[in-house]
């Protein structure tokens, strides 16, 4: 369990009564930084660990689900750095296309101008200037969390060895035929006027409305509902089902197309549902994917009626309205020309809003650059199921798979000017050229780029190798890839992880990006509530960590972390784990302060009290269970038994129990001050992922050695000792139920009291003295009298509270609680025993009655017990 260096004489062990993060946490960040701690070496012959960040932002900062997910890569690369693992926490930052553009956008806004009056070349560069002077504030903030990445390693999405990366695999998947252009529907933001893809679409419930139109006259009439009356304009067809009976005199037909000039074809489609509405629906493959399917199969002209800001194009008086305007324009002329035939308002829909600044996506027909996913998802998905690759926890597999066996082509062009231009030049006659970063483009009259950039998550599943200097077979490369484990939150599951796996495959010669997925949940309110600032329960972890230390807040973050489960976080926890550090600061503390020592080697176990076996077995007990739990991402569970075990067993009972043993002095105290030190040493060293900066200063002084960052993680050495486990859990027993009689007795924690303590009959007589002082039994005396005796696990108590309480007034209160209890027993027992009522009542009902039943006779035998330990009178 100690380190392999020799220890150190320790330092002087005094330190500050209290422990005041903000005194130490910088300090102690920026020294570690500046000792090269962080830093990772392809060259050592150590075995490789690496993390890279799920890159934030360029325009963000850091906020709880960073702290959070932050917080667990940092404990993983910390342990595995004190593990002797070759470490390397990878950071960087993304260049976050559609969000940055809408900032600067914002900003020249400010100045009255937009993008082109500055034109590509001039904004790309002011995009720059941005990030240089303004972006990146979340590296600062990093620093506050206490974040270990290797800082020289930096990267951003957009330097030129990321860039190098983007145009080669660009340039690879083009010539192996799996990019493309085409034209398709794609989903459409006319605020950010670029396309988006489907998961950057995030659907919600609004209020729309449901109009049914007549199409058509007389024997020739069809109705059709739509939510979207305006894109009529567009519509080519109307379809029916081959197998409608109802509607086989019209397939083939041309029917009028209210308020235009034109007729259009009555189509029979498979994919109309027959069952639904009227069985016949409107086709308008311009401004809907399905509908541009069904042109497709009926070679359907494509009518497209909006412009990129969702403005209506087509001749005529709606011409020049936007779409809303267009949809209530619309639906009045269709209603005066009598083709309203039903209108249903509200009616609640499902509806598509871009991610980013939450406008109302329009499907939209548009030229744009797609990547053939079959055989890359292919591979993604084989690599999951042979093993190569696994999710934790196993049940978020079947998710991954319904994704990515699913997976519909990827649209990766956006409209935008700040991003990865996509490295394509188009020739006079049509020619499309393809340009690697080694290639010179072509030139001449007529040649130019192709004017879209690439979607932000092109460049961002690269990231496991392009930061390690892919295309270049680099010795980060072959030291660092693949990856140890991915950590992030399920909810980028198909956003980012899916495109890693896929770019991974297909770069690496099958060698997948990471070993491990381990997924994680979302933070949210202590109430279980998504955090969002226009719910106003945002959290700015900052201020939370000015007031409590980042400590705390890592600690609270990591006790609530099961594995792909939402963590709910209030600021009332973290006050907890503040307490929590305190509770270290100041028990470390004492426990220097009288006689613990990390000198020398640890004494024989048979120079030990039972006492020190004891917390000697836990401690190695504890050691194999946080590693089991480390093991399985299972951080909550690690984080509680590191908790119950430094609070509970090591400062509450180890501590209390050697006070006796430290004030006497001698040989017993020497050996007890050894192991409190071990037992320091080894549980600082455990706390220290979580909790970097208390137990950095804590160790440092107990140790005088360099640094806990870089110390030997502890091993468990096999000790255990049961004998000496089921002794002291006797005596807590012993001491937990008089406690609890003290408690119920209105007797104050630290009040003493005469008594007379009979260890005859158990194995704990050696520990009378401590016991005595954890019960604060004061000595008998001439004038004792055992006013109360207490027979428990063995042990007797005799205690005289003649002084202490109103017996009367005590045996009343007792007495009237017990006949409280003995009315609610009765009615539980008579609801029970009632057929009827069981009968009818819901199960949870009844186990509510079972339950308060349950607690009505466990309170009648604890009162009675308490009433009868009272003496008389």
């Amino acid at each position: 369990m100690t380190e392999n260096s020799q220890a150190q004489p320790a330092a002087n062990p005094e330190l500050p009564t209290q422990y005041a993060p903000a005194d130490v946490e910088g300090k102690l960040y920026e020294r570690w930084v500046e000792r090269g701690y962080f830093e990772a070496d392809e060259k050592s012959g150590k075995p490789p660990y690496t993390i890279v960040i799920p890159p934030p932002n360029v325009t963000g900062s850091l906020h709880l689900g960073h702290a959070f997910e932050h917080t667990i890569i940092d404990a993983l690369t910390r342990r595995k750095r004190m593990q002797g693992y070759e470490t390397l926490w990878q950071p960087g930052m993304d260049h976050a296309g559609i969000a940055t553009q809408n900032v600067v956008e914002r900003e020249l806004a400010k100045e009255g101008k937009s993008r082109h009056d500055l034109g590509r070349t001039d904004f790309v560069e002011r995009v720059w200037q941005w990030k240089e002077e303004s972006g990146g504030q979340i590296s600062g903030q990093m620093r506050r969390l206490g974040d270990g990445v290797a800082w020289s390693r930096e990267r951003f999405t957009m330097d030129d060895g990321l860039s190098a990366a983007v145009q080669t695999i660009f340039k690879r998947l083009f010539d192996d035929g799996l990019i493309y252009r085409a034209e398709r529907i794609i989903n459409w933001c006319p605020r950010c006027l670029t396309a988006i893809s489907d998961i950057e679409v995030e659907y919600q419930d609004d209020d729309g409305e449901l109009v049914s139109i007549k199409y058509g006259d007389g024997d020739e009439t069809l109705v059709v509902a739509t939510t979207r009356a305006e894109t009529m304009l567009g519509d080519t067809a109307v379809a029916v089902h081959p197998d409608d009976a109802r509607y086989t005199h019209l397939v083939g037909k041309r029917i009028k197309l209210p308020l235009t000039d034109r007729t259009i074809p009555v189509v029979a489609d498979t994919h109309v549902d027959p069952e639904f509405g009227t069985g016949a629906v409107k086709v308008t493959p311009a401004h809907d994917p399905n509908d541009f399917e069904i042109g497709r199969r009926h070679d359907l002209p494509n009518v497209t009626v909006m412009d990129e800001r969702a403005v209506i194009t087509t001749p005529g008086p709606f011409q020049g309205l936007d779409r809303y305007e267009a949809r209530s324009a619309i639906v009045a002329a269709l209603r005066a020309d009598g083709r309203i035939v039903a209108e249903k308002r509200p009616y609640v829909h499902s509806v598509g809003h871009c991610s980013r600044c939450k406008t109302t996506v329009e499907p939209r027909l548009s030229l744009q650059w797609w990547v053939k996913v079959g055989p890359l998802a292919k591979a993604a998905g084989d690599a999951v199921r042979d093993g190569r690759v696994t999710i934790h926890p196993k049940e978020m597999e079947s998710r991954y798979f319904a994704w990515i066996d699913n997976l519909n082509d990827w649209n990766i062009s956006r409209q935008l000017w700040w991003g990865h231009r996509i490295p394509v030049w188009h020739g006079p006659n049509g020619e499309t050229v393809a340009v690697g970063p080694n290639d010179e483009p072509p030139t001449g009259e007529g040649w130019s780029q192709d004017t879209d950039v690439l979607d932000t998550w092109f460049s961002s599943g690269l990231w496991p190798f392009s930061t390690l200097g892919w295309p270049e077979q680099t010795p980060s490369l072959e030291k660092f890839y693949p990856n140890s484990v991915l950590v992030t939150g399920y909810d980028i599951l198909f956003f980012w992880v899916a495109r890693m796996m896929m770019f991974g495959l297909y770069a690496m010669d099958g060698t997948p990006p990471f070993h491990t997925i381990a997924l994680h949940g979302m933070v949210r309110d202590q109430f279980g509530k998504k955090m969002s600032k226009s719910f106003g329960n945002a959290v700015n972890p900052l201020d939370w960590m000015d007031k409590y230390g980042s400590d705390a807040v890592r600690f609270t973050l990591a006790r609530g972390a099961n594995p792909g489960v939402d963590v709910p976080i209030g600021e009332d926890w973290v006050q907890g784990s503040r307490n929590f550090a305190n509770k270290i600061w100041n028990a470390t503390r004492f426990a220097m302060m009288n006689g613990a020592t990390v000198d020398g080697p640890l004494p024989d176990a048979a120079q030990m009290s039972a006492t020190d076996r004891w917390i000697l077995s836990r401690l190695n007990e504890t050691v194999a269970q946080v590693d089991a739990l480390y093991e399985d991402y299972q951080f909550a569970k690690l984080s509680d038994a590191l908790f119950h075990f430094a609070w509970d067993e090591v400062f509450d009972w180890y501590v209390e129990l050697s006070k006796t043993t430290f004030f006497a002095g001698g040989e017993r105290a020497k050996v007890s001050g050894r192991v409190l030190g071990e037992v320091l040493d080894v549980t600082l060293r455990l706390l220290h992922p979580i909790v970097p900066f208390v137990t950095e200063t804590l160790w440092t002084t107990l140790t005088g050695k360099e640094s806990v960052v870089v110390a030997d993680w502890p091993a468990d050495s096999g000790f255990r000792d049961q004998a000496a486990e089921r002794e002291i859990e006797h005596l807590q027993q012993v001491v937990t139920e008089v406690r609890r009689f003290r408690a119920d007795q209105g007797l104050q924690p630290g009040q003493k009291v005469p008594g007379r303590l009979d260890l005859s009959a158990t194995p704990l007589a050696a520990h009378e003295a401590a016991i005595r002082q954890l019960l604060r039994l004061q000595e008998e005396g001439d004038a004792f009298q055992a006013t109360a005796t207490l027979p428990v696990a063995g042990a007797t108590v005799a205690l005289d509270l003649s002084g202490t309480i109103d017996v009367p007034a005590e045996r009343k209160r007792l007495t009237k609680d017990r006949d409280a209890a003995e009315k609610e027993k009765q009615q539980a027992t008579a609801k029970l025993g009632n057929e009827a009522f069981l009968a009818k009542a819901p199960d949870n009902v009844v186990d509510k009655i079972r339950g308060r039943l349950a607690k009505a006779e466990a309170d009648i035998e604890r009162l009675t017990a308490q009433l009868a330990a009272l003496p008389e009178g």
